[in-house]
């Protein structure tokens, strides 16, 4: 029977409308308050470990005052979907929140004041996205998000670099305990204890399985074998229990390589071995890249997020790393000073194109790829470096000036600033697809 607007229905059918009229009004008044509940007990938690602006205090606990326009301003932030790794360094005169002396943990070749650096504002200055703000790290807030997690950092000593930084960043609140299980410095395993939060180490240069061929090679930096199709079984065996990883590669690729696959040589970059093809460095990294992401995404186990950090970008002027280059400036660029270009431009594209195949792959498989993207904001930081001001200048020592790795206090700890941020949103994300999706 068609019922008319202006009809009702009548008897046992009426009966039924009712019944399931009113079983759908108890329905929707019992779940509409749970999720409205779990909205705001979400945001809350997130709001109130957000810090109000960049300042030296800590506090975890914060007050409940103005909550519906904090809400609304996260809400707003997150639908303008504003990119925080676009932008420019402002100054901070707050910075640093730790000092050379204060922190055990800064390596000692980018211990800048130990050493003698004359100048000292390299560290006061902040990232400053283009239409938003990005707070300040706060270690409070970190080791909370971080509560009963564990964090690796997968590459070469530029990962070790962000690690022992973070380290340094976090000591405002507590510091961790070695657990590591060997005493190679390359595989460092943190434990922070009153947070059960582990954070660990894996140094694999070209990050997949490689080995040194000739310890002087064409550069006396020594040649390098390369297996592009085989994964590095020194991490790869050990990521499966850790909720997040950041990936990151770059500067080894500079030095001459031998290439295999499917066990035979196939190519190298500048060997200089008679009869093998010089296929370039580029050719070798995004290999190497793939591979790496193929191994991610084959392991089963592996259920938390990886990470990619982009390639930070080294400023040697005036002369190659080994020919007397060396990074003498003492205050950033401006985003209209320079741009990225070459080397810099096209290992950063390589970087990106293999993550979105990944990212394509991981998501069929259940899996999470993000993007730490820190090639804008560090290519304008050539006064952030170690430069000639890693070991005392009278040390008997062969070392080059550094300008690949980062002073510490100094523009590296802002990788802290995004990464707390990256954790914020991605619960939020959490949340929202949780309600939306179930």
């Amino acid at each position: 029977m068609k019922l008319h607007s202006n009809e009702l229905p009548t008897g046992k059918n009426y009966t039924l409308y009712k019944t399931l009229a009113i079983v759908f009004s108890l329905v929707i008044l019992t779940v509409i308050p749970l999720l409205y509940n779990l909205v705001n007990y979400y945001s809350v938690f997130i709001l109130n470990n957000s810090p109000k602006s960049p300042s030296t205090s800590y506090s975890s606990r914060e007050e409940n005052d103005g909550f519906v326009e904090k809400l609304s301003n996260y809400r707003e932030e997150e639908e303008a979907e504003c990119d925080i790794f676009t932008g420019e360094w402002i100054p901070n005169p707050n910075a640093p929140y730790y000092t050379s002396s204060s922190c055990w943990a800064i390596h000692e070749h980018q211990n800048c004041m130990k050493y003698g650096r004359p100048d000292g504002g390299f560290m006061q200055w902040r990232w400053k996205p283009d239409g938003c703000e990005l707070p300040i790290f706060n270690p409070s807030q970190f080791l909370e998000l971080m509560r009963d997690k564990s964090l690796a950092f997968v590459g070469d000593s530029v990962g070790r670099n962000q690690m022992q930084s973070l380290i340094c960043l976090l000591s405002r609140v507590e510091y961790p305990i070695d657990e590591s299980y060997t005493a190679d410095e390359n595989f460092k395993r943190w434990k922070y204890k009153t947070y059960n939060f582990t954070m660990a180490n894996f140094w694999t240069p070209h990050l997949i399985k490689a080995a040194m061929g000739d310890s002087n090679g064409p550069t006396k930096t020594g040649l390098f074998n390369l297996y592009l199709d085989e994964h590095d079984q020194e991490w790869t065996t050990q990521i499966d229990e850790f909720d997040y990883i950041i990936i990151s590669g770059g500067h080894w690729f500079f030095r001459p390589m031998v290439f295999y696959e499917n066990h035979r040589i196939v190519g190298c970059h500048y060997c200089l071995l008679p009869n093998v093809t010089d296929l370039g460095m580029y050719y070798g990294y995004r290999k190497a890249f793939r591979t790496a992401f193929k191994a991610i995404n084959s392991l089963k186990n592996f259920k938390g997020t990886t990470i990619l950090r982009t390639f930070a970008p080294s400023h040697f002027e005036n002369g190659l790393w080994n020919e007397g280059g060396n990074c003498l400036r003492t205050k950033p660029f401006r985003s209209n000073e320079t741009q990225l270009e070459g080397h810099n431009l096209e290992l950063y594209m390589i970087q990106m194109e293999e993550f979105r195949v990944a990212e394509r792959e991981g998501r069929r498989r259940g899996k999470k790829f993000r993007v730490l993207d820190t090639t804008q904001a560090m290519l304008l930081r050539p006064d952030g470096h170690p430069s000639r001001y890693g070991h005392l200048a009278n040390e008997n020592v062969t070392l080059y000036n550094d300008c690949v790795h980062w002073c510490l206090p100094g523009p590296i700890d802002a990788w802290s600033d995004f990464l707390l941020q990256m954790l914020k949103m991605e619960g939020i994300r959490s949340a929202r697809d949780w309600l939306q999706f179930g």
